[in-house]
């Protein structure tokens, strides 16, 4: 799981990746020619990016005749999401026992 949850992050972690992600998981399925255009990076960058978000497993491919088409696959955020979802919780509970303390410290 950790592992999954690394590679998520990674993928996530550079701007243009997420922004592809984004235009992916808005717009649906699309080719690197169509990502390329709105990306503002070269088409081998595009691919190279396209690549890490597939090994993250957070994009699938498709190929039709000579072009590719990609699609995200949000369910691949679940590690983002539980990670999320853990420290939600965590800081919660301390924001409650701190709530506590003050409404204790005003008697």
């Amino acid at each position: 799981m950790q592992a999954v949850a690394n590679e998520v992050f990674k993928a996530l972690a550079d701007p243009t990746r997420r922004a592809i992600f984004e235009r992916l998981a808005r717009d649906g399925a699309q080719t690197v020619r169509a990502l390329t255009e709105l990306a503002g990076v070269s088409q081998p960058a595009v691919s190279k990016h396209l690549r890490l978000l597939k090994q993250a497993k957070l994009v699938n491919d498709r190929r039709d005749g000579r072009e590719t088409h990609y699609s995200a696959q949000p369910l691949a955020l679940a590690p983002l999401r539980d990670w999320m979802s853990l420290y939600g919780a965590f800081w919660n509970d301390r924001l409650d026992n701190l709530e506590i303390l003050l409404k204790r410290m005003d008697q």
